[in-house]
């Protein structure tokens, strides 16, 4: 080959090489192009990241001594990145003198190659205070030497006072609330003055004691006696226990004792199979398996016969009761509030009432007073039934007449509250001028032919003739009142209406005590 033409074939190949040379620079630099955009974005996100979540970050070589910090660093311990150069010296500087303790902790742990997480404040140059947070990652070589720090530091001032605003807005409501409840107290008290538990309407000392123990009952599961003369309102006192308990949502069954026929009296309360007895054509709830979770009201539960006895007194002991005609047992869970108007100890006397009954039923006694007892009442009691009937009737009156007032203050209710409440109804209905009036007549009572013989002698016999008698009894029970042996069971009166005699006869009872019992009752 000649010289010349061998020339040429190089200065062809090394042209392609050049030119092949060219395309792959220009491929490389538009890559390393784009990565440089891709980075520089990356960044330009980070620092985007950090500065929204106040978030900065940082590391130290520990061979150079150089420290990097972000740009969110700076702005977190208040420096100027173009004349601050970071070091050991400014960042210790600018911690809370109160807070070294914790940082030098963290440095140890850190130079033994353990990661540390703690919580400090800094004071700016500006000389506020933030709280921030620091979580820090040692990194080793090979051999286990610590080469470098990384880590973070989190501006947490927001939060903590966030919390501390929320804290103290917990600390006011509670403040608040301890408030209102104590306001709510004074509250309840004033209203029960007036018309507390609902339809129970009076001031008086008597009345108030009773609401009393009303509020502490309450809300306990205790079974409850309320003792009482007729209309003195002891379905109502059950019905407040009721609705100031845990079960007032629960269901409220009353039980007229009474009322009910004593073959079917157990099978009311207890339920029945079908086929149990005649006329017993399919299965049926009693009132306990109605009231399940609430409570049942037994008004003159002394009329229970001997075998209903026997088992509510299997309820109140063992919490569970089988049907009439039925064989297996029923648990249940019903709050039990009994009322009467005897007097269950001379019934026990009389072997009419069975004694260990009364005691699972007196766990927490109540006596309702008679209205006698409880006059400044009635003005109250007066007001709140001409209302009521009057808004029923569509009547309206103006004023209530004083007479009237007066008389009714001084009759002494033998019906007690629902005698007066009847009376101001057929009031109402009758009366037709703007001043309310009751009829004179309407307050005499006849006496009753059913009557005891010794009771008609009491309410017809003078004062000192009264006096006499209740005298005698108290002498020949020693100075007993209640009780089968007591003056009460003895004259056949209620305890509580003997004891409101000899109140009213100014009758010292206890000179009785230790006398000789007379003969002549």
């Amino acid at each position: 080959m000649a010289r010349g033409e061998f020339q040429h074939q190089v200065s062809v190949i090394g042209q392609d090489e050049l030119a092949q040379l060219g395309q792959v620079f220009n491929v490389t630099a538009g890559r390393l192009q784009n990565l440089y955009e891709n980075l520089r974005k990356s960044e330009a996100n980070l620092a985007e990241a950090q500065r929204l979540s106040h978030t900065g970050s940082w590391n130290w070589d520990v061979a150079s001594k150089r420290i990097f910090w972000s740009a969110e660093m700076f702005n977190i311990f208040g420096f100027d990145p173009r004349t601050t150069t970071p070091t050991p010296e400014n960042y210790l500087q600018s911690i809370h003198p109160d807070d070294r303790a914790p940082i030098d902790a963290a440095a140890s742990e850190l130079h033994k190659g353990n990661d540390a997480e703690y919580n400090y404040r800094i004071v700016l140059p500006d000389n506020s205070t933030r709280y921030v947070r620091t979580i820090a990652h040692a990194i080793t070589n090979d051999s286990g030497q610590v080469i470098e720090f990384v880590g973070t530091v989190i501006d947490v001032t927001e939060q903590r006072n966030a919390r501390k605003a929320l804290e103290k807005a917990f600390e006011e409501i509670k403040t608040l609330k301890d408030q209102l409840y104590k306001e709510n107290l004074a509250l309840r008290e004033e209203i029960d003055k007036v018309s507390m538990f609902e339809d129970i309407v009076g001031t008086s000392r008597a009345l108030q004691a009773v609401l009393s123990r009303v509020s502490k009952v309450a809300p306990t599961d205790s079974t409850v006696l309320v003792t009482g003369e007729t209309g003195t309102g002891k379905e109502l006192v059950a019905r407040a226990i009721h609705k100031r308990s845990h079960r007032s949502l629960r269901a409220f069954v009353s039980v007229n004792c009474a009322a009910i026929p004593r073959d079917l009296i157990t099978s009311e309360l207890f339920g029945h199979e079908k086929g149990a007895f005649t006329g017993a054509t399919q299965q049926r709830l009693g009132r306990f398996e109605l009231a399940e979770g609430g409570t049942i009201f037994l008004d003159e539960v002394g009329e229970l016969p001997a075998v209903t006895q026997i088992a509510l007194l299997r309820v109140l002991q063992e919490h569970e009761f089988e049907r009439v005609g039925g064989t297996g047992s029923i648990q249940t869970n019903v709050r039990v509030i009994a009322a009467t108007n005897r007097d269950l100890e001379a019934a026990i006397a009389a072997g009419m009432f069975r004694s260990d009954l009364f005691y699972r039923l007196n766990v927490f006694p109540i006596e309702m007073p008679p209205l006698r007892e409880r006059r400044e009442d009635i003005p109250l009691l007066v007001g709140y039934f001409v209302d009521r009937f009057a808004r029923r009737t569509g009547k309206h009156f103006q004023a209530i007449s004083k007479k009237s007032l007066d008389l009714l203050q001084t009759y002494p209710w033998p019906g007690n509250i629902r005698e007066l409440q009847n009376v101001i109804e057929r009031s109402v209905v009758i009366c037709e001028t703007e001043s309310f009036s009751v009829d004179e007549s309407w307050l005499s009572r006849p006496t009753l032919a059913t009557e005891p013989v010794v009771q008609v002698e009491l309410s017809g016999r003078l004062a000192t003739q009264e006096k006499e008698i209740i005298e005698a009894a108290l002498r020949e029970c020693q100075g007993r009142v209640s009780g089968p042996t007591g003056a009460a069971a003895k004259l056949g009166v209620h305890r509580s209406t003997l004891e409101s005699k000899i109140s009213s006869l100014k009758i010292n009872k206890y000179r009785f005590k230790n006398a000789t019992p007379s003969k002549n009752i």
